[in-house]
């Protein structure tokens, strides 16, 4: 990220989500700074710690300090403390046949900051894209504790479809994607068409191939999406089918503008993810 605000936005909104997505509420947060203060001079560093502050302070928890040491590359994260009753935590596991995924944000970052660093990516994209990378997830994880949902994750760097083998793989289950319910971020498609996907979504796909079962006529770039390593991607929740629409009438009264079912857990084909053709 070109920009010392948005970047330290996204770190902050990164971190922070780690808690979201176990159901928690973000009490604390420590700066974790690298940087080459005579290199880059302190006014970007200023920025990029307004930047996570101001996601902080976003999501109801305190800056309490932190760390910085000189780097030749600028490093900039957060080490984020929350609470939760145990009896409320979220896990990725206990997933059971029946259960509808619900997805709250867009895929796609992985591949649009890819063409940002080959100054690819068209400014439209870019600015919808550092939208969704600096949305705390907070509303989401609100939602999901008030339907009682169980099982969450938030989809970061193995991806939509990695991440959501960690929630089936010890599981009796499988699941079943709906590729046209999965939601992508407008010109993703368009940039993966010239080739402009990160090592990691293809590393996450040839890890995940023993366990996909794939349609015959499959869009190979669809799939790298599926499999785009994401930053503050957003979470990924199992809701009991009967309580679907009760869930996405939530979602929608909390703001949440691009959720939707993207598949469904079911008995066959236990431990392997199924894309529907």
């Amino acid at each position: 990220m070109d920009d010392p605000y948005y970047y330290g936005q996204i770190a902050a909104a990164n971190a922070l989500s780690d808690v979201y997505a176990m159901g928690g509420k973000p009490l604390t947060a420590m700066n974790i700074v690298c940087f080459p203060c005579k290199l880059l001079g302190t006014e970007v560093l200023v920025e990029i710690l307004r930047g996570g502050a101001d996601k902080v302070a976003e999501a109801g928890a305190l800056l309490v300090g932190g760390h910085t040491i000189n780097d030749n590359e600028p490093k900039y994260g957060l080490s984020v403390t929350g609470i939760i009753s145990p009896a409320d935590i979220l896990t990725k596991g206990g997933v059971k046949p029946g259960d509808k995924l619900i997805l709250t944000k867009p895929l796609g970052t992985g591949i649009i900051t890819t063409a940002l660093k080959g100054e690819m990516v068209p400014a439209s994209v870019l600015e919808e894209a550092i939208h969704w990378m600096t949305t705390l997830n907070k509303d989401a994880a609100e939602a999901a504790r008030e339907i009682g949902v169980k099982t969450c994750t938030d989809i970061t760097g193995f991806g939509l479809l990695g991440h959501t083998f960690e929630m089936i793989r010890e599981s009796e289950c499988g699941v079943v994607f709906f590729p046209e319910s999965i939601p992508i971020i407008e010109g993703t498609v368009d940039l993966a068409e010239q080739g402009l996907v990160p090592g990691g979504a293809m590393t996450n796909r040839e890890y995940l191939l023993p366990n996909l079962l794939l349609p015959e006529k499959i869009d190979p770039l669809l799939l790298d999406i599926f499999c785009d390593p994401q930053t503050s991607g957003g979470l990924l929740m199992a809701v009991p089918g009967e309580k679907t629409a009760e869930a996405q009438q939530l979602l929608r009264e909390k703001g949440l503008s691009c959720f939707a079912v993207v598949g469904e857990l079911t008995s066959e084909n236990k431990g392997k993810i199924a894309l529907a053709g």
